[in-house]
Formats: structure tokens, C-alpha cells, sequence
């Protein structure tokens, strides 16, 4: 298919005006997509695919974290378009990793929340993830500790304290999320929390905190005073 004529002038246009607008710091959520699908898709209109894809999932980071699968369920997504979208996943969550090892993890809150919810906020089943971090608290070690069902994931604070000692850890942090939107932690959280926290101690090995990722927002248990955990070292 030709790329010239009077359709492609237009679309060579609007796109032109989107690049603009993203110099200018100018760029609407969708418009963000429409602009990143304009490159894996130079020669269609991607404003319809972009709609679509929002509608669908709600929001940048549901897109990409989507399966790729689930991706090209839409209609008018190929599947090279959604392994570009995952790249582009992949390339937002090394990045973040490689500034928590240069910094501690907590040192910019809005990429931590970010990180969470970019890695597992849009998983299908509860995931946990720990954190290993360095006496300074940045990152040793993400993680993926176990994978489990609909509402529920097995933690074995044993293994984790061993690995933490093989690392040098000195602090970890718990992360898991919750498929079911908008629900915070339930009691049995708190309690295997607690139960770790005491595990850890008696290695030497601070909890800091432990988040949950569920309906694209990260809650934090100390935040919300549900059981006590360690000051720094």
C-alpha cells in the first residue's frame, strides 16, 4: 500500500502535530499511545486502535501490562504491535530497577508506586515479590517469590531469609497484589506479615513494608498502622 496521496498527507499531519505536542509536554494519556502505535503502525490511522485499546483497559499502564494475548484480542492489534508495547514495559521497568540500585527505592514514591503497579498490578492471579535491599536501601534483588491463585499466594519466610543472607540483604520489602479491585489487606496478610517480621529479626534481617497493588492503587500496611515493623539499622 502506498503511503502517499491525500489520506496520508492528513495522517502525515496529525501525526507531525502529535510530535509537537510531546515536545511541548502538551500529549492527553491516548495521545501517548496514538503516537507510540504510530510508529509500530506507520501506515494506518491509529486514533480508532488507541480508543479502543483505553476503553478496553482503562489506562497506559493496564495496556501495557496487559497479556499479549489479551493485547490482540482488539480489533486492529497485531501481534508485532503488542511485543512493541510490551518493549516498551520491559524497557520502563529495567529502568526503574537500575535507579533503585543507584538510589534508595523510596527516594522518589511516585516511581516506586509506579514500578509496583507497571510489574504485577494487572495479573490475573496474586504474585509476591521481595525486595532484597542493601544497608543504604537500595535494590539488591526483585524478586518473584511465589505465584498463586485468584486470592491467594504462598510465602515462605525461611527461603527468604536464606536468600536475603546469600545477598548481604539488610532490609527486604513485600510486595503482592490483589486481582480483585480496590481491596487492601486482609487479615490473613497482616498476620503472615507479622509472622515473617519475627522470622526475619532473628537473622538480623529488617521488614520495612509490605504494599499491595490492587485497582491501580498501592497501598502500604505501615502506612495504615496494621501491625508494627522495623526502624532502620
Amino acid at each position: 500500500m502506498s503511503d502517499t496521496g491525500p489520506d496520508s498527507s492528513l495522517r502525515n499531519g496529525h501525526r507531525d502535530r502529535l510530535r509537537q505536542k510531546f515536545i511541548d509536554g502538551e500529549l492527553a494519556k491516548y495521545e501517548t499511545l496514538e503516537l507510540l502505535l504510530s510508529y509500530a503502525i506507520p501506515r494506518r490511522d491509529v486514533r480508532p486502535l488507541a480508543r479502543m485499546l483505553f476503553k478496553k483497559f482503562g489506562g497506559l499502564f493496564p495496556i501495557l501490562s496487559a497479556s499479549i494475548e489479551d493485547l490482540c484480542a482488539v480489533r486492529g492489534m497485531g501481534r508485532n504491535t503488542a511485543i512493541f508495547l510490551k518493549a516498551i514495559r520491559k524497557v520502563m521497568l529495567d529502568g526503574y530497577r537500575e535507579e533503585f540500585t543507584e538510589q534508595t527505592i523510596f527516594q522518589n514514591k511516585e516511581h516506586f508506586a509506579n514500578f509496583c503497579k507497571l510489574e504485577i498490578g494487572k495479573n490475573p492471579v496474586e504474585e509476591m515479590h521481595v525486595l532484597y535491599l542493601s544497608d543504604m536501601e537500595c535494590l539488591l534483588e526483585d524478586q518473584v517469590h511465589g505465584v498463586g491463585t485468584y486470592d491467594s499466594s504462598a510465602v515462605y519466610g525461611v527461603e527468604i531469609a536464606k536468600h536475603a543472607l546469600m545477598l548481604n540483604a539488610k532490609y527486604i520489602v513485600l510486595v503482592h497484589n490483589h486481582p480483585r479491585p480496590q481491596t487492601s489487606f486482609s487479615e490473613q496478610d497482616v498476620a503472615i506479615t507479622a509472622e515473617l517480621r519475627t522470622q526475619f529479626n532473628a537473622v538480623g534481617i529488617k521488614l520495612l513494608d509490605h504494599f499491595v497493588v490492587s485497582g491501580g492503587c498501592l497501598y502500604s500496611m505501615k502506612d495504615l498502622f496494621l501491625t508494627q515493623f522495623d526502624e532502620r539499622l
